[in-house]
């Protein structure tokens, strides 16, 4: 009896163990949209984690729009969204567009890939500016080339904006490693 017992309790955590890796990567570190994730990465010359990290940061894959009025996954600001459809050439943009989740990743996605170019490859300023601002990332910028240096994480004057670039970055890492088949590198 206690053999079968042994025998039961080993099946069932053999098979319910998956399921409860899956729950608690839900839980911690969520994942959705992967392929639209795995599209704007590929359209956009993205890491797909990069992507899945900066909506992890701005809204745990729950869509909404904040108080400051920054809507859906990636927390777009209309004005901001209306800047990046011009640029695209987009002429069907409606602010509205950025409540659907594909929308939304796209001009995530777009407005990453404008920032990493604006500041030169560099992660850290292109997050910072897309947490702080452009005008915010310039400043700091130019204060740390006029010391001969680069634009350091410890060194991003707002707490709430250094926090933001340490915790994507960091989210990037968990999502190559915990979701690497369903980001599409396995």
């Amino acid at each position: 009896m206690v053999i079968v017992s042994v025998l039961v309790v080993v099946g069932l955590t053999i098979l319910l163990l998956p399921l409860a890796r899956k729950a608690v990567n839900e839980f911690g570190l969520p994942l959705q949209y992967q392929d639209v994730i795995r599209q704007q990465a590929a359209e956009k010359h993205l890491d797909p984690a990069f992507i899945a990290a900066v909506i992890y940061a701005e809204t745990k894959f729950d869509a909404r729009t904040s108080s400051a009025g920054a809507v859906g996954l990636m927390q777009i600001l209309p004005q901001t969204a209306e800047f990046l459809a011009r640029r695209s050439g987009a002429t069907t943009f409606r602010v509205s567009d950025l409540n659907k989740p594909s929308v939304n990743i796209a001009y995530g996605s777009y407005y990453l890939r404008y920032l990493l170019n604006e500041y030169g490859g560099s992660k850290v300023e292109a997050l910072a500016a897309y947490n702080g601002g452009e005008t915010n990332v310039d400043n700091w910028v130019a204060a740390a080339r006029a010391r001969g240096q680069t634009l350091q994480i410890s060194r991003i004057p707002f707490p709430e904006t250094r926090a933001y670039v340490g915790r994507v970055l960091s989210a990037q890492q968990e999502y190559r490693h915990t979701y690497a088949t369903q980001l599409g590198y396995g």
